[in-house]
């Protein structure tokens, strides 16, 4: 009888505990996909950009109609089929970032895709996110480095820019970003490439490259190769942005490289045009102005008060056949604070980087020039953008006064000058010594064939016997008077040598 009566008790204590608890799931059904698209129905409260369960496959809400929406799908659709139950997560697309994911690579959803096993993320970063507001910001002042003699004394860098290279394919623009991130070695800067597009085995060597140089060790990679969706391609940038923003949130300077913002173009346009999305001129979406500028707004030099973090983009774009004036390209150049112009006729002619000094600019200025360079470089632009004149001149005149034949002579050694090796950075010290022996007149007396032997060996025998003098610009970040006197007399004494050997 007992045994009865505890049963009973243990009955009653259950009913009275009892509480009914509801999951509630927001579910709808695919109606059509294809090409990496899907149509849902039921799906009424989604919300633009939340992310979707399509069967343990990640999708994307973009187009929000009365009864349908259409979704972008991240990764392998093959096993989606019509009449699928799709979840909704309540989530806006997110990333999971922490501090091991430097030096990994990653796909769109940042997951690691080198075989170096798992990353502890500590937040999750939203892939879209409203750009800083101009109360939050403080103005760029301080050089991005990047180590290319012709960048950092004629189109100067500053941490929370925006400076495009733009060009044909094969100019050197990829060479120009990899150069500045391993340039960042020391320096306390993050840096962040974005392949969009690229083959998997141009990534691999790069990687490769960037571990040889010890760059990976503060390098990210963020990797939608050739072969992956369209979609995935789409989402690469943003990601890339969000895993630079945790970094800036902590108050460090990032640099990001989107190679290239082209690709990612048209990437969109075969989305929006697989929703059913109006075309505009050349097939793009009217908003794809608003696809570049939203994210290349997020590159900023925050204040003290929001943690003093910059993210500096150097966005890529591809030119069909030269042509700046194409639409994707004019979009982007309006959007940025400058940018790099590479002509293919020079890189052809040897000019490497083949920087068209004429049609590249900074729109920060020497603002972002240490008083080193600032010092040494104040004329060079103008009188290479003399010299490019005065030899289309030359060409047609017979005879041409002394002055002329001496500015052309100086501008041929300043072209030469300005050529530099590729994955050769070099520090801005030794840079602001090379182009002070050039507007000294120094290199007036060397044949222009052994230009740049006589910089190799000129910066060896600083790195020994002016050792003091490079320390004391490295330092002092300026050119003084000291300074001068001592180059003088080094310069000299190496010239004297040089001509010797």
């Amino acid at each position: 009888m007992a045994k009865k009566v505890d049963i009973i008790a243990a009955l009653r204590e259950q009913v009275a505990n009892f509480k009914a608890e509801a999951n509630v799931e927001t579910v709808g059904t695919v109606l059509s996909v294809g090409d990496g698209v899907a149509r849902v129905s039921g799906l009424t409260n989604a919300k633009a950009q939340e992310m979707l369960d399509f069967n343990g496959v990640t999708g994307i809400a973009l187009n929000l109609e009365e009864e349908v929406i259409g979704a972008i799908i991240l990764g392998e659709s093959t096993n989606i089929k019509e009449g699928d139950t799709v979840r909704s997560t309540g989530r806006i697309l997110s990333i999971p970032v922490g501090d091991d994911i430097v030096g990994r690579v990653v796909d769109s959803l940042g997951n690691p895709v080198d075989g170096k096993g798992a990353i502890t993320a500590t937040k999750q970063m939203p892939v879209e996110k409203v750009a800083p507001g101009v109360m939050t910001r403080q103005g760029v002042s301080v050089p991005l480095q990047t180590g290319i003699k012709a960048i950092d004394a004629l189109i100067p860098i500053g941490r929370g820019q925006r400076e495009l290279i733009i060009g044909d394919r094969q100019t050197g623009k990829t060479a120009i970003a990899i150069d500045t991130i391993l340039n960042q070695k020391g320096l306390g800067v993050k840096c962040v490439y974005v392949a969009i597009g690229q083959k998997e085995s141009k990534i691999a060597q790069l990687r490769a490259r960037l571990e040889k140089a010890g760059a990976m060790e503060y390098t990210t990679i963020v990797l939608a190769g050739a072969s992956d969706p369209a979609s995935m391609l789409y989402v690469a940038p943003y990601a890339g942005c969000a895993i630079a923003e945790y970094f800036m949130e902590k108050g460090e300077d990032v640099l990001i490289v989107y190679d290239d913002l082209s690709k990612h173009a048209w990437a969109y346009r075969e989305i929006s045009l697989l929703l059913r999305r109006p075309p505009g001129r050349e097939a793009y979406p009217g908003d794809v102005f608003y696809l570049h500028s939203r994210l290349l707004e997020r590159s900023a030099r925050v204040n003290q008060e929001h943690g003093g973090g910059s993210i500096t983009a150097l966005p890529i774009i591809e030119t069909q056949g030269g042509d700046v004036s194409a639409y994707i390209p004019t979009n982007v150049i309006s959007i940025t604070d400058g940018q790099i112009y590479l002509e293919s006729d020079l890189f052809y002619r040897g000019q490497r980087p083949a920087l068209n000094v004429g049609l590249s600019v900074s729109r920060v200025g020497s603002a972002a020039q240490t008083k080193a360079m600032k010092n040494v470089a104040k004329t060079l632009k103008v009188d290479l953008a003399q010299f490019r004149e005065l030899e289309a001149f030359s060409q047609f005149a017979t005879d041409l006064d002394e002055a002329t034949k001496k500015q052309i002579e100086r501008g041929r050694r300043a072209m030469e000058l300005m050529k530099q090796k590729q994955y050769a950075p070099l520090p801005f010290f030794e840079q602001a010594v090379v182009i002070f022996a050039l507007n000294n007149g120094y290199l007036d007396v060397i044949p222009v064939v052994d230009i740049l032997r006589f910089e190799d060996e000129l910066l060896t025998y600083m790195r020994g016997t002016g050792s003091s003098t490079l320390k004391s610009i490295e330092t002092s970040k300026d050119v003084s008077a000291e300074a001068k006197d001592e180059l003088n007399r080094h310069i000299t004494t190496f010239i004297s040598l040089f001509q010797k050997s």
